[in-house]
């Protein structure tokens, strides 16, 4: 049976991870820093991975150059609970940001706004509660060649991860006169998730910037996430693929994250320099260059 590890969000930075992260774990509720790890010689030079959470959901983020930037194609949910701490959390989101929509009634929410903070990272705000102790919901934002197409990616996601479930589903009348779902919120692997459907143009899409981590248990594991995702879309170095829509996904060991974090620095730099020549990840091969 395939494992059910939550999956996690990983933010990409060029040097800010550190700054963010300081300002996210004070910004939000049941928050902090868990470990930071520093690499040497990957494709982009020296890199430093951190893990944190925030509202008690799971995040990663690495300083790692300016290959990649984030953009609203993945936002991150925030339900608020009350209009004490919209009225909080957008003030302080906005302090260097962007506003992409003001905070005020909308035809979905009593009170709701869309922004980008200082660092890139676009959040949608919410003053309705969640019946759930995940707060904080990646959103995927379904545009230009992907519009029309979140229904069926659902359908591909739903095949792919044991734990499946549709949460909930909006429907609108299209221009051709039919229904279709413009809005969803799903879970996958205990971690939900929102999508929406968007006809406007927009001048970004999906990219490696932000990225969903799933922890494996064995080769196994890595071997069933990697064939089916990666099948139709794009392998990439180091345990990273892009799915047929775009979305990028990192499939790992659980126990990299230990092994990364051991004070054994030259196991760990011998095991990273194996890791560097790998497309999908192989266990055995990384826990020999780390024991070598």
């Amino acid at each position: 049976m395939i494992s059910q590890h939550k999956i996690i969000s990983h933010l990409w930075f060029d040097n800010q991870a550190q700054a963010a992260i300081d300002f996210y774990t004070n910004l939000f509720p049941d928050s902090l820093l868990i470990s930071s790890t520093v690499l040497a010689n990957s494709p982009t030079g020296e890199l430093s991975i951190h893990s944190f959470k925030l509202a008690g959901h799971d995040f990663m983020a690495i300083n790692a150059g300016p290959m990649f930037k984030i953009n609203p194609s993945i936002s991150f949910f925030v339900y608020c609970g009350s209009e004490s701490e919209i009225d909080r959390i957008y003030s302080l989101l906005i302090d260097g940001g962007e506003i992409l929509m003001p905070l005020s009634k909308y035809d979905w929410s009593s009170k709701y706004a869309w922004v980008q903070d200082k660092f890139g990272v676009s959040w949608q705000l919410d003053i309705d509660d969640i019946n759930n102790t995940q707060k904080i919901v990646p959103s995927l934002l379904f545009a230009n060649d992907n519009f029309g197409k979140m229904s069926e990616a659902l359908e591909y996601y739903k095949s792919i991860f044991s734990q499946y479930q549709l949460l909930y589903e909006y429907k609108a009348t299209n221009n051709f006169g039919s229904e279709e779902t413009v809005f969803a919120q799903f879970k996958l692997n205990n971690t939900i998730f929102n999508a929406m459907n968007s006809h406007i143009k927009h001048g970004f899409d999906f990219n490696e910037a932000v990225s969903f981590l799933i922890n494996c248990d064995n080769q196994i594991e890595i071997d069933y996430y990697w064939d089916l995702l990666s099948k139709d879309g794009q392998e990439q170095q180091c345990g990273w693929l892009k799915d047929k829509y775009g979305l990028s996904w990192q499939i790992v060991p659980a126990e990299l994250k230990n092994l990364m974090n051991s004070s054994e620095k030259q196991k760990v730099a011998q095991m990273n320099e194996e890791l560097l020549k790998m497309v999908k990840l192989d266990i055995a091969k990384l826990k020999n260059a780390f024991n070598s």
